[in-house]
């Protein structure tokens, strides 16, 4: 049993070994310097193994969102390169974060992919015991950021990748790893409508955000937003020559809190999500400096949870009209520099897969699960779908350890989603 603070050492093991190819703990990270895993090389290692060397070689990474993943993009893509796995990896505009695609098999209408992020959230104010960034193991739980959201998923995905490459396909497999679906989700918006460029984009896709290995048929659709309010300063005994914008501002929350309200007494219901309806959150405040001064300047986010057939952008479009049309007029009479000014700060577009679809009753077959689930929480997979790419959330690990000190995904799941993965590739070489 490893202790807390021991890195991992992945001994030999009986398994599936490649004698002569490169295996993950072969490989230096390019680029920018990393954190390297120590980790014991010799004798012949199984998939299970190589997946777990994997995953402590992207974990090591540090991809916070507010960081380029372009280290790890191009580390995967040497990897796979020497696997003998082409891959194809496109830049932002930064040239800080990247997207990588690879496909094996043919390249022929049909196939599916497989889709992670590589970003993560910050481990600031969290209680580690240990550093984040250097995967241990203990007590059966693979610990460390990233390992439950997403980067287990990805490890499984890569390090099958050959494996499947030496399969007699029929139709492709596709790796898709995207950046900042953390904050923005650009990577997927990015990478999903170029699939097909140089070949049939997948017909399916396989997210693979921490299920525990359930089929997930459904998402709540995720959008958020800043919003600014700007007035008039001025002495707080001056409140006919000032422009308040705090007040203003809070009258759109009162709005949104009144909004949420509806949603909950009488919006859509679908069943399935907790709760069954759309779902309107303000998450930051900030205004003013002390009592005695008036706020000129206010902001605020907020975000809407959105069930399959509501748009969230009719809230924001909403709030606006109000602002507009009720709040901000007295201010303006004022002051007439007074604005709203709205930004958004992401979207993850809600999907939905029927019960009976082809591929829910594969994924079913494949886990062993009779059941389906839906989710609240937002995840690239509606940009899949959008694209008319059909599409299921299906992955190791479980969201109650997303985002968590002491992040960790179950050995278990591990070897449940390699072997989804290995099954998948007969399904696809007998197509």
């Amino acid at each position: 049993m490893h202790e807390v603070g021991d890195d991992i050492r992945a001994g030999p093991r009986a398994g599936h070994g490649d004698a002569g190819r490169p295996r993950a703990c072969d490989l230096p990270p390019p680029g920018l310097p990393t954190r390297t895993p120590r980790i014991d090389c010799t004798g012949e290692t199984s998939m299970f193994d190589e997946a777990v060397t994997l995953l402590a070689r992207l974990v090591s990474f540090d991809t916070t969102s507010r960081t380029s993943n372009l280290p790890l993009i191009r580390w995967v893509e040497a990897w796979l390169a020497a696997q003998g796995v082409e891959s194809r990896v496109t830049l932002d505009g930064s040239g800080e974060k990247a997207n990588l695609h690879a496909t094996v098999g043919p390249r022929v209408p049909g196939g599916i992919a497989l889709s992670a992020h590589v970003d993560c959230v910050p481990v600031e104010g969290q209680a580690w015991q240990a550093d984040p960034f250097t995967l241990r193991r203990q007590d059966g739980r693979l610990i460390g950021r990233g390992t439950a959201d997403m980067k287990g998923f990805a490890a499984c995905a890569i390090a099958m990748l050959p494996r499947l490459a030496a399969m007699e396909l029929r139709r492709p497999v596709h790796l898709c790893l995207t950046h900042d679906e953390e904050t923005t989700a650009e990577g997927a918006r990015r990478l999903v409508p170029h699939l097909g460029a140089g070949q049939p984009p997948p017909a399916l896709c396989i997210v693979g955000e921490p299920t525990g290995m359930a089929p997930v048929i459904g998402q709540k659709g995720y959008a958020s937003w800043d919003v600014t309010v700007t007035g008039l300063s001025g002495h707080s005994s001056r409140t006919t020559g000032t422009a308040n914008a705090l007040q203003a501002a809070a009258e759109g929350v009162a709005w949104l809190s009144a909004k949420a309200r509806e949603f909950a007494a009488q919006g859509r219901r679908a069943e399935g999500f907790e709760p069954p309806w759309t779902t309107v959150h303000v998450g930051t405040f900030q205004a003013g400096t002390i009592l005695n001064i008036v706020p000129d300047r206010a902001h605020f986010t907020f975000e809407v949870r959105s069930v399959p057939g509501d748009d969230p952008v009719a809230v924001l479009d909403g709030l606006a009209a109000f602002l507009e049309g009720t709040v901000l007029p007295p201010l303006r009479a004022v002051a007439p520099e007074a604005r709203l000014i709205v930004s958004r700060r992401a979207h993850l577009p809600a999907f939905a897969l029927p019960e009976d679809a082809p591929l829910t009753l594969m994924m079913q077959r494949l886990t062993g699960s009779n059941g389906t689930a839906r989710v609240s929480y937002g995840t690239e997979a509606g940009f899949f779908h959008e694209a008319g790419i059909a599409t299921i959330v299906c992955g190791p690990g479980h969201i109650a350890q997303a985002h968590q000190p002491e992040e960790w995904l179950a050995e278990s799941q591990v070897a449940a989603c390699l072997d989804v993965i290995e099954r998948l590739g007969g399904e696809m070489a007998r197509a």
